[in-house]
């Protein structure tokens, strides 16, 4: 592998800036990138799918793998519990892939102390905090104790952002997106390559 390259493109934002948005839109760029899906113990939404959003587990599934050290990384949010399964980054690297995620700052921190040569963090960050809490609220999708939960967290991940090795803001989504395929023409063993 060339100096530089990077097979995990590891995207973090405070909920509600678009980061999953973005990672899914280099999918549809790039076939030799796909996405990591994240083990959780949060509930199912209607539209979500097992082994295609999320790995749901159940909480006594989840502290079994953390215990034999089946995760990445790990931790606990809002009282449910996100992880990356080794497994699904061994596999991508063994076939040749790149792997996006969509993880919050903790986990992206803890991937890159994992995978140190191989991870490329990517934070996006809202245009500001107030447009943030309109698209959080907006969506409509948590109560108002969560809303304000959110909105804390956002704070704690925006504080973080320094830590990244690229940020994308975004306030136009079309912009956004350029500017992901840019940094994935920078940093990708591209299969031409």
């Amino acid at each position: 592998m060339a100096h530089g390259h990077k097979r995990l493109f590891i995207f973090s934002a405070p909920s509600g800036a678009g980061k999953t948005t973005i990672a899914k839109h280099l999918l549809t760029q790039y076939d030799f990138m796909r996405f990591s899906i994240s083990a959780t113990t949060r509930e199912r939404r209607p539209q979500e799918t097992h082994a295609k959003d999320y790995y749901f587990l159940s909480v006594a599934e989840f502290e079994e793998a953390v215990r034999h050290g089946d995760l990445a990384e790990h931790e606990q949010i809002f009282g449910n519990y996100y992880g990356t399964l080794r497994s699904e980054i061994d596999s991508a690297l063994r076939d040749g892939k790149s792997l996006v995620f969509d993880i919050d700052v903790k986990g992206a921190l803890s991937l890159q102390r994992a995978y140190p040569s191989e991870s490329l963090l990517i934070f996006v960050a809202p245009p500001s905090m107030e447009v943030l809490t309109r698209r959080l609220t907006e969506r409509n999708t948590e109560s108002d104790e969560q809303l304000k939960l959110r909105l804390e967290r956002a704070a704690m991940e925006l504080a973080e952002q320094d830590k990244f090795d690229e940020i994308i803001v975004n306030d136009d989504l079309e912009r956004a997106f350029a500017d992901a395929r840019a940094i994935v023409q920078q940093y990708a063993p591209l299969p031409h390559e």
